[in-house]
């Protein structure tokens, strides 16, 4: 058994990932022998929530307790020294592969009812491959008798085959950014004109740190944002997202507990909410029994 369990292989042309069990995430994705995301090995257990998809509430929940509907909920903290729940309840549990192809799978969980959230979910994540590169589809079904507070995130760190980040080129979609306290949990909202994060224009990361969401995405015609990474010269990737999705989180990897993966790929987050959205309602989906809602987003090697 490998410490993230049962892996699916999905291949097309020279493209190749691999889902897991443990958390339901893809733990690589490469083109032509070249590595698209900074994942990890088959022997490995994941770190920094690579490759997971971050459910029922993506990033950071602060002081570990909400309020739904006038009754309060108390969740356990996992990133204690910031006093912190991150990144939701399905990053270690085990996910089903169902509707395999060649080309295509579905991860599927059950999120059952439990003390830090009360409600009922059915999951399903499809992960296709194809002339366009990965796609990410996530539906949540609520199979309970009462809403539901709900938000998704996913976390793939992208490489473009740079050393570090420093050498790396970035044109980040974001025309507003959240700073954020000294828990890492937003503050307000700030234009990035005249800031160091303001990357609408493709141009040198170099040691500029980033941990931080962005909003009031730039959108093409078809109504998807776009984020891209690019090596001088080289390669580019490019993460999508539809109109589901008004965040972005991005992370330079520059507090990553393993040093030898800080600044080594671009953790790039799509979020149908902001961090902390389980306290402030902002933006927080609410599942009618019986609903469900579908969301896509994407990675487009180039």
């Amino acid at each position: 058994m490998q410490p993230s369990g049962q892996q699916t292989e999905i291949r097309h042309g020279d493209s190749c990932a691999v889902l897991v069990e443990v958390g339901g995430g893809v733990r690589s994705y490469d083109v032509g022998g070249g590595a698209v995301l900074d994942g990890y090995d088959a022997d490995e257990m994941v770190t920094g929530a690579r490759g997971q998809p971050l459910i029922p509430w993506p990033n950071r929940l602060h002081g570990g307790s909400y309020t739904w509907d006038g009754a309060p909920h108390a969740v356990p903290i996992d990133e204690p020294e910031q006093d912190n729940s991150l990144h939701g309840l399905t990053r270690w549990r085990s996910w089903q592969p169902t509707d395999v192809g060649a080309a295509t799978v579905t991860m599927r969980l059950r999120l059952l009812p439990q003390p830090a959230y009360p409600f009922a979910l059915d999951l399903a994540i499809r992960y296709d491959l194809d002339d366009d590169g990965l796609t990410v589809t996530t539906t949540a079904t609520n199979l309970g008798a009462h809403p539901a507070p709900y938000g998704h995130g996913a976390h793939p760190y992208i490489t473009v085959g740079t050393e570090r980040l420093d050498d790396a080129l970035l044109q980040l979609p974001g025309s507003t950014w959240l700073p954020t306290d000294d828990a890492q949990i937003p503050t307000g909202r700030e234009p990035v004109d005249g800031t160091p994060y303001d990357f609408r224009a493709l141009r040198p990361i170099g040691d500029t740190e980033v941990d931080y969401a962005f909003t009031d995405l730039l959108r093409g015609a078809d109504g998807r944002a776009e984020l891209v990474l690019a090596a001088d010269g080289g390669r580019r990737v490019a993460v999508w997202v539809d109109e589901s999705y008004p965040y972005l989180e991005v992370f330079t990897g520059d507090t990553l507990p393993q040093e030898h993966r800080r600044r080594k790929g671009l953790g790039v987050e799509p979020m149908t909410c902001p961090p902390d959205a389980f306290r402030t309602g902002q933006d927080l989906i609410r599942l009618e029994p019986g609903a469900s809602v579908t969301t896509r987003w994407g990675i487009r090697p180039g």
